[in-house]
């Protein structure tokens, strides 16, 4: 006896956006519009593609409908910029413990105390921020790459008609060029 299997085919609106402005913002419309972060995926980047490709890319047009192009996940602005904040905050707190306390046990007094937390705070601060920059800078550089290819590739999972024709509307309004369907696997 043989089970018969789902064979609902998965398919997805893709899209190609000349700036990062455009695409945050049809971003925004299709989270308002009741799709979930977790059906939209960029491409990853160019050194992910070219390792699991075995090639460079010259345009991103050329992996629209490739299912097999790696993918990254979407990471709103706001989380990246709460990461950054985590990062600074907690290198903070890190570097103000860890000069406080040999000064405490070693008899300190409160004023030695808490210069030992500043200054530890400081240098906690400078290098969680050296560390949040990098963060910052290479989503920069994704996305620079994707725009030297041609744009910046979106694509949104669509779980029936209904939400394809919301998904491709809502791309296509926001300047997404090279708007269509497509079946994953």
């Amino acid at each position: 006896m043989t089970e018969k299997q789902d064979t609902k085919v998965v398919r997805e609106a893709v899209g190609v956006f000349e700036s990062a402005q455009t695409l945050q913002v049809a971003i925004d419309d299709l989270l308002s519009s009741g799709f979930d972060r977790s059906e939209l995926s960029f491409l990853a980047s160019e050194s992910a593609v070219t390792e699991k490709l075995g090639h460079k890319y010259q345009k991103v047009r050329e992996l629209e409908d490739d299912a097999s192009v790696p993918r990254a996940v979407y990471v709103s602005p706001e989380s990246i910029g709460d990461a950054q904040g985590g990062i600074i905050g907690a290198l903070m707190y890190v570097g103000a413990g860890v000069l406080m306390g040999p000064v405490a046990t070693a008899g300190g007094t409160l004023a030695a105390i808490a210069a030992a937390a500043a200054v530890g705070g400081g240098v906690g601060g400078m290098l969680g921020s050296l560390l949040a920059r990098e963060i910052g800078a290479q989503h920069a550089q994704r996305i620079e790459e994707q725009l030297k290819h041609g744009g910046l590739l979106l694509w949104v999972r669509a779980w029936d008609a209904e939400r394809e024709k919301r998904a491709v509307d809502i791309l296509s309004r926001h300047s997404g060029k090279d708007v269509h369907m497509h079946a994953l696997g």
